[in-house]
C-alpha cells in the first residue's frame, strides 16, 4: 500500500512537471516579462520595433511576444534571464520554447513526456495534456512514444472517447529491451511502439493498459513507462530509454498558432476590427470550429500576422547592412539582418566567433562559399566528427528529401554529397517560370544587364534565378547602376592577340595589320622597322604642313591685328578731322559732360547690330536714322548725316556744341555724338510715338480724330521750342525745316521739335545768313526761296504751314479736285480771301472748335504766311497768341474774356514792343489735359526726315 501510494505521488509530480503552469510568482522571481492582455489587431513592423527581438540565441516573431503590446492576445512569451543563456518559455508555464519561425506560424517547444510507475495489481492509468497556452496546439506532423513493455496506449482526444490512434508494445526481457530501443527499431515488438497523430490537438488524454499476463505479483518491482511526444526525427541517438532520461537530448515537439478569439476564418472576417490575417494572406479553420491561423499567400514568404508582412521578395536592400562575417563576404540576397536578405530563406547568422552559418531549424550548416553565378551555396555540417556527419546527413536527406522540400521550397533540396566534409546546396529565388517571374512586382533581377534563367533538376523546373548578361559581371540582384559591370576583356590575357577595342558587353579582336605583330609584352601589335621609316617619313611631312599652316595662321592673325590697328588709325584720323579734339573743348565743362558723350564707333556698330538695314527708322535728304540699344539697355536714334564738306562739318560741329547745351522739353534730346566715320553719328533720344504728319494723314478710320484742344496744345509746345531756339538759347537757331513730320510725340505724346540736320546758327548781331536753299517743298519759305537768306521768319512761314495742317487735316502738297498737285498754303490764303474758310478747314474741328477760336487760329496763320518775312510775326508772338486762344476756351465758359485788342495788336510787325503788357497763364495750364484720341501704337519709324526733299 505504501509503494502503491508513493507510485502515485511520483506520477502526479511528474505530470504536473510536463503540463501544469507556474504561478505569476514564478516568472516575478526569475525576471521575467509577463501580463498585459495582448493585442487584438493587426500591428506594423513600425509599431513592434520597440518589442524584444531574441531571447538568448531565439529569434522571436509575431504574434509571440515579450512585454506588453508586443503579442496578439494568448500569444504571451517570458524571457528567464537568470540562465546561461537565457531560455524561453510558453506564457508563465514551464513548456521551453526551442525555435519560432520568421512567419510566427510554428514553435519548436520543449518534447512532452510522461513517466508512469507501474504499480503491482493495477493495469490501467490515465494521463492528459492541455497547450500551456491557448493560442498554440500540437501539429500533426508529431508523434507519440511509448517505451515499455506488454502495454497498450489509446490516445485520445480531451474529455471525450473519439481515439486518435492506439498502438502495443512487448518486449521478452523487459528493461534490457527498452535500453536498446531507438526511434528506427521502435516498431512494437522491442519495448517501443509509436503513434503519428493524424490531426492537429491542443490537448489530449492517454489510457496505458497492462496486459493480464504482465500482471506482476504486489512485492514485484516493474520498470516504468515512457511516454514521450516529439518530432518523428529528433532523436540522433540509439537509445529512445536514455533521451528520456536525459531530457536534453530531447529536440521537442511541433506546435503551429491557432486564434480561438473567433471560431473560424468566416466569423473572424465579420469581426474586421479583431482580424488576425493581414492582406495578402490566407485564412485556415482549424480544430472543426475552434480557431483559425493565417499563413501567407503560396510562394510568397513573410509574417501573415503582420501589416505588409507577407513579401514574395525584397528587392530593396538596407544602406547599412552587414555585408561580411569574418573574411567572407556576402552577397544580396543573402544576408544577417531583417532589409538585407531578399527572402526569409535567404537569411544568414553571423556567430560570435565571426563564422557564417546557415539554420534551417532542422539543422545548422557552416557556409563556406556563396557563388551567385551558378547559383549554389557550400556549406559544412556543424558538428566536429566529421566522418560521422556525411553519413547521417546523407541518411538525413535521404529520409526527409519530400519534407524538407515541403517546408522549405526557396532551396531545390539538391545535395551533391560526396567523400568530403563539403555539401552543395543549389537554390532558386522562387519558383516560377521567368515568363511568369518577369510580370511579378518583386522580379529580382533588377539590375541592368541582368537577366532571369530556369534552374532544372533533371527535366524537372524548379524555378528562376537571375545572372549578369554575357560580357558582364557582378550581382544582378541589385538595383545600383554598376552592379552588373562590364568586363574588360582586352585587359584579360589570352583573350585577343591582336588590336583589342572593349565595349559594353563584348569586345571586339582584330588581328594585327600587314607588316605588324603583336607583342605579348605590350600587349598590342607593333610595326615593323620598314613601317617605322616610313611613319617617319609620313610624319616629317605632316610636320611641315602644320608648320604651314601654324605660319598661315599666324600671318592671318598679324594682318588682321594690322588691320585693326589700320582702321584705328582711320578713325582717330576722321575724329580729327570732324573736330573732335574741338568738340571735346566746347562739351568739356562739367554742367554738360553729364549730359553729352562722345561715342565710339565701335559703341554705335554693337548698338545698330553693325547698323543692319533691318534696324532703319527712315532715310531723308540728310542722312539715315537708326534704331540702336545702348550697353546701358537705352534705346536710341542714332542719325548717320550725309554731311562730307568740310566746311559743313565745321558748321556741323559748332552746332553740336551749341545743341549739346539746349535744355527744353519739347525739343528732342541729343545724347551724344560720334566722330570716327567719316560723317559724323549723332545719338538722339528714341521718339516712340510717331510723328505729327503720321497722325494728322494717316487713314482716320485706323486711328481716332484729334480734338481741337490737342490740336492746340500741339502748336503751343512746337511754337515755344522754336521760340526758344531763336530768342532763348545762348546763341540763336534756326531750323530751316519746320514740318509735320519733324513733330514728334513721345511716350506721354508731348510734342518733341527734331531734326537740326539744316539748322543754322548766328552770331548775337545776326539778323539772317545767306545759304544754300534747304528745306522741304510745301513748307519752304517763298523769300528764302528767292533771296537765299535765311532769317527767323523763315521757321514762322512754315510753322504757319503746320497750322494750315492742323486746320484742314491735308498735306502740305496735295492732289485737288480737279486732280492736279497744289500747295496747301496758296489753297489756305486762297479760301480766306473768298470767304470759304468754313469750308475748307476739317469737318471735326467745326463741330469741337467755337467760331471765334477757329477765326483766331485762322487769322493767326494767314499772318505767318505772309509773303515778306517782315510781315510775319515772330515765334515769341506766335507762341503768345496760341497761348492766349488755348487759355481763352475755360475763361470763356466762365465769360472771362480777356483783352483782345492787345493780343490782336501782335499780329502786327509793329506790335513787339507790346508782348511785355501780355498776362501770360501759369505754366501747368498749357500742359496736355490728355490726348482725346486712339492713337498709342508706337511707330519705330519715327523720323525727323521721313519726306522727301
Amino acid at each position: 500500500m505504501r509503494s502503491s501510494t508513493s507510485a502515485v505521488i511520483v506520477s502526479m509530480m511528474l505530470l504536473v512537471m510536463f503540463s501544469a503552469t507556474v504561478p505569476r510568482a514564478w516568472a516575478a522571481v526569475h525576471g521575467v516579462a509577463g501580463g498585459g492582455g495582448g493585442l487584438l489587431h493587426i500591428p506594423s513592423a513600425v509599431s513592434l520595433a520597440h518589442c524584444p527581438s531574441q531571447c538568448g540565441n531565439i529569434s522571436i516573431s509575431y504574434p509571440f511576444g515579450i512585454g506588453p503590446d508586443c503579442f496578439r492576445q494568448g500569444f504571451e512569451l517570458t524571457c528567464d534571464t537568470t540562465t546561461h543563456p537565457p531560455t524561453l518559455f510558453l506564457g508563465n508555464s514551464t513548456t521551453q520554447i526551442n525555435n519560432v519561425d520568421d512567419d510566427g506560424v510554428e514553435v519548436v517547444a520543449s518534447a512532452i513526456g510522461f513517466n508512469i510507475t507501474l504499480i503491482p495489481g493495477v493495469h490501467t492509468y490515465t494521463r492528459t495534456w492541455e497547450a500551456p497556452i491557448k493560442g498554440v496546439m500540437l501539429y500533426a506532423y508529431n508523434n507519440l512514444y511509448v517505451v515499455g513493455c506488454d502495454v497498450d496506449l489509446y490516445l485520445l482526444s480531451h474529455n471525450t472517447t473519439d481515439l486518435i490512434g492506439a498502438c502495443t508494445s512487448s518486449c521478452a526481457d523487459n528493461r534490457q529491451t527498452m535500453e536498446n530501443t531507438n526511434v528506427e527499431s521502435c516498431q512494437g515488438n522491442n519495448g517501443c511502439c509509436r503513434i503519428s497523430l493524424q490531426r492537429d490537438l491542443q490537448a489530449f488524454w492517454l489510457k496505458l493498459v497492462r496486459h493480464d499476463r504482465a500482471v506482476a505479483k504486489p512485492d514485484e518491482v516493474l520498470p516504468n513507462v515512457k511516454v514521450i511526444m516529439s518530432q518523428d526525427y529528433d532523436f540522433h541517438t540509439n537509445d529512445l530509454y536514455s533521451s528520456w532520461v536525459n531530457s536534453s537530448n530531447l529536440q521537442g515537439v511541433w506546435l503551429q498558432t491557432l486564434i480561438m478569439d473567433q471560431p473560424s476564418c468566416e466569423s473572424a472576417k465579420v469581426n474586421k476590427d479583431n482580424y488576425a490575417c493581414s492582406d495578402e494572406s490566407n485564412c485556415v479553420n482549424l480544430l472543426l470550429g475552434q480557431g483559425y491561423h493565417c499563413l501567407c499567400n503560396s510562394r510568397i514568404d513573410g509574417n501573415p500576422y503582420i501589416r505588409d508582412g507577407c513579401i514574395a521578395y525584397n528587392t530593396k536592400v538596407n544602406e547599412d547592412c552587414v555585408k561580411s562575417c569574418g573574411n567572407m563576404t556576402i552577397p544580396f540576397p543573402f544576408g544577417f539582418e531583417a532589409g538585407c536578405f531578399g527572402k526569409s530563406n535567404f537569411r544568414l547568422n553571423c556567430t560570435a566567433n565571426k563564422v557564417t552559418v546557415l539554420d534551417r531549424g532542422y539543422a545548422q550548416y557552416r557556409v563556406t562559399k556563396v557563388s551567385l553565378d551558378d547559383g549554389s551555396l557550400t556549406v559544412s555540417n556543424m558538428l566536429n566528427d566529421t566522418s560521422s556527419n556525411n553519413a547521417q546527413i546523407t541518411v538525413y536527406t535521404a529520409q526527409y528529401k519530400d519534407r524538407i522540400m515541403y517546408l522549405d521550397q526557396a532551396f531545390e533540396d539538391l545535395f551533391d554529397l560526396s567523400e568530403e566534409d563539403e555539401i552543395t546546396i543549389r537554390w532558386v529565388v522562387a519558383n516560377l517560370t521567368c515568363q511568369a517571374a518577369t510580370r511579378s512586382a518583386t522580379y529580382a533581377c533588377i539590375s541592368n544587364h541582368s537577366n532571369c534563367v530556369h534552374v532544372y533538376r533533371g527535366k524537372i523546373l524548379l524555378g528562376y534565378r537571375c545572372k549578369c548578361n554575357n560580357g558582364f559581371q557582378g550581382n544582378p540582384y541589385l538595383e545600383f547602376e554598376d552592379a552588373c559591370t562590364d568586363i574588360n576583356e582586352c585587359l584579360l590575357p589570352n583573350y585577343c592577340n591582336g588590336t583589342c577595342q572593349n565595349f559594353e558587353g563584348g569586345y571586339k579582336c582584330t588581328p594585327c595589320s600587314h607588316g605588324k605583330v603583336f607583342d605579348q609584352t605590350k600587349r598590342k601589335c607593333v610595326m615593323s622597322a620598314k613601317q617605322r621609316n616610313l611613319l617617319l617619313g609620313i610624319a616629317i611631312g605632316i610636320s611641315c604642313g602644320l608648320g604651314s599652316i601654324v605660319i598661315a595662321l599666324g600671318a592671318a592673325v598679324l594682318a588682321n591685328k594690322w588691320k585693326k590697328g589700320i582702321q584705328k588709325r582711320i578713325r582717330r584720323a576722321y575724329f580729327k578731322k570732324n573736330q573732335g579734339l574741338l568738340l571735346e573743348q566746347l562739351i568739356s565743362d562739367e554742367s554738360v559732360t553729364n549730359k553729352t558723350k562722345i561715342f565710339s564707333l565701335e559703341e554705335l556698330e554693337e548698338a545698330t547690330n553693325n547698323f543692319d538695314a533691318t534696324r532703319i527708322l527712315g532715310r531723308g535728304g540728310h542722312g539715315t536714322v537708326y534704331k540702336g540699344i545702348l550697353s546701358d539697355q537705352r534705346v536710341v536714334a542714332i542719325k548717320k548725316s550725309k554731311i562730307v564738306e568740310q566746311t559743313e562739318i565745321d558748321q556741323f560741329i559748332n552746332e553740336v556744341a551749341i545743341l549739346t547745351q539746349i535744355i527744353h522739353r519739347n525739343v528732342v534730346k541729343l545724347f551724344g555724338c560720334c566722330l570716327e566715320a567719316e560723317v559724323p553719328l549723332l545719338v538722339y533720344e528714341f521718339i516712340s510715338n510717331g510723328t505729327l504728319y503720321d497722325l494728322l494723314h494717316t487713314d482716320i478710320t485706323v486711328k481716332c480724330i484729334l480734338s481741337w484742344d490737342d490740336r492746340i496744345r500741339i502748336a503751343v509746345e512746337a511754337a515755344g521750342a522754336l521760340a526758344y531756339l531763336h530768342s532763348a538759347a545762348a546763341i540763336p537757331i534756326f531750323h530751316r525745316d519746320v514740318k509735320s513730320s519733324n513733330i514728334l510725340l513721345d511716350d506721354s505724346f508731348t510734342t518733341k521739335v527734331s531734326d537740326f540736320g539744316a539748322s543754322r546758327s548766328l552770331s548775337l548781331d545776326e539778323t539772317h545768313v545767306v545759304t544754300i536753299v534747304q528745306g522741304t517743298f510745301g513748307y519752304l519759305d517763298p523769300e528764302y526761296y528767292q533771296t537765299g537768306e535765311l532769317t527767323e521768319k523763315s521757321d514762322v512761314y512754315s510753322f504757319g504751314v503746320i497750322l494750315v495742317e492742323l486746320l484742314t487735316r491735308k498735306k502740305p502738297l496735295f492732289i485737288n479736285g480737279s486732280g492736279s498737285k497744289q500747295s496747301l498754303s496758296h489753297y489756305f490764303i486762297d479760301g480766306i480771301q473768298d470767304g470759304a474758310l468754313k469750308e475748307i478747314i476739317d469737318s471735326n474741328i467745326v463741330e469741337d472748335a467755337d467760331q471765334e477760336d477757329i477765326d483766331d487760329i485762322a487769322s493767326l496763320t494767314e499772318a505767318c504766311l505772309k509773303i515778306k518775312g517782315g510781315d510775319r510775326p515772330t515765334m515769341k508772338e506766335v507762341e503768345m497768341r496760341l497761348q492766349f486762344i488755348r487759355t481763352k476756351r475755360p475763361r470763356r465758359t466762365q465769360n472771362l474774356h480777356g483783352n483782345d485788342g492787345e493780343i490782336e495788336a501782335l499780329l502786327s510787325p509793329n506790335a513787339r514792343n507790346h508782348h511785355e503788357h501780355i498776362n501770360l497763364v501759369d505754366e501747368a495750364h498749357l500742359t496736355s489735359q490728355g490726348i482725346s484720341w486712339c492713337y498709342s501704337l508706337e511707330q519705330e519709324s519715327a523720323s525727323s526726315i521721313s519726306l522727301p526733299r
